[in-house]
């Protein structure tokens, strides 16, 4: 039996969500700013101010940090009183350790490949 066409389409559109969000968390994590947060954050949850504290830029140039992580989904924040607190998500960042891993596998077999092919001809010359 064939393939169901909306299964195949909702399968794609999987597909590409994934890639945005794997996307969007590079992009995120370009910035050394928003590395040393997510750094700090896997240490535990912590304020804004608490955040901002070891960068000297004005807090609402940090704030746009914050936001950022919080749109690509890899930190959450909530209102605690007057304090807004964030806390890490893991997930996105696995889904990009995933992509990674499984980028690693495939230049890893390239290139095992490579050095066959490499070997194979320095064999055949003798």
């Amino acid at each position: 039996m064939g393939t169901d066409v909306g299964t195949r389409a909702t399968a794609g559109r999987g597909m590409a969500a994934r890639s945005h969000q794997i996307s969007r968390v590079f992009q995120a994590l370009a910035d050394p700013t928003r590395r040393a947060v997510v750094e700090r954050l896997a240490l535990g949850p912590a304020s804004t101010t608490e955040l901002a504290r070891p960068f000297s830029m004005a807090l609402p140039s940090f704030a746009q940090h914050l936001q950022m992580l919080e749109q690509c989904g890899v930190v959450r924040s909530r209102k605690e009183g007057r304090v807004r607190r964030f806390h890490l998500v893991p997930k996105p960042l696995a889904t990009a350790e995933d992509w990674m891993v499984g980028q690693r596998a495939v230049w890893n077999q390239r290139l095992d490949q490579l050095q066959d092919y490499v070997e194979g001809m320095k064999t055949s010359k003798r």
